[in-house]
């Protein structure tokens, strides 16, 4: 058994695996961040019916507060 060929084979699959890796995560990551983009989690319809909800009924200033708050984390 040749084991300089064994060990380079070796490292190239090891090595394809991490470059295929990291290339998944980033193209994942891209797809996730432009899906949020297009389709945001939560919006003004969702924020006024939850405060009717709780029995409050927002004003739009409190509805745009909101809004800006769940923009600053995304």
């Amino acid at each position: 058994m040749n084991w300089g060929a064994f060990l380079i084979d070796l490292l190239q699959i090891v090595g394809g695996l991490v470059v295929g890796l990291i290339i998944g995560f980033l193209v994942a990551k891209h797809f996730t961040k432009k899906q949020l983009k297009e389709n945001p989690p939560i919006n003004e319809q969702m924020i006024k019916a939850m405060m009717s909800g709780m029995g409050r009924t927002p004003s739009q200033k409190q509805v745009n507060q909101m809004m800006k708050q769940m923009q600053k984390y995304m």
